[in-house]
């Protein structure tokens, strides 16, 4: 990001998406939980994350700058895609049969 697009998003929305993202991405198995090390899947709480990145993008409609509204809107484009893969996985199929 350019100085100038740095300037057109605020810097608390920022670290709020960045936040969100962070733990989505830990939640999707992609990156290590910075606490433990570990990386784990929890696709069950990687879906309420984006869900609430999905609800923040409502809420503010109109009232983000371009800049924000298409970092917002990408991250979860992004985070949606990455889910949709790992829900499709076969060895995820198999263990969701496993504990029903």
């Amino acid at each position: 990001m350019s100085e100038k697009e740095i300037l057109d998003v605020n810097p608390y929305l920022f670290n709020l998406i960045t936040m969100f993202t962070s733990s989505a991405w830990c939640q999707l198995g992609k990156m290590q939980n910075p606490v433990d090390g570990k990386i784990k899947k929890d696709l069950q709480n990687a879906k309420v994350t984006i869900d609430m990145l999905l609800m923040l993008r409502d809420k503010t409609k109109g009232n983000l700058t371009n800049k924000e509204e298409e970092m917002l809107t990408s991250t979860i484009s992004n985070l949606q895609i990455n889910y949709a893969d790992e829900v499709a996985k076969p060895e995820l199929k198999d263990e969701n049969e496993k504990q029903n």
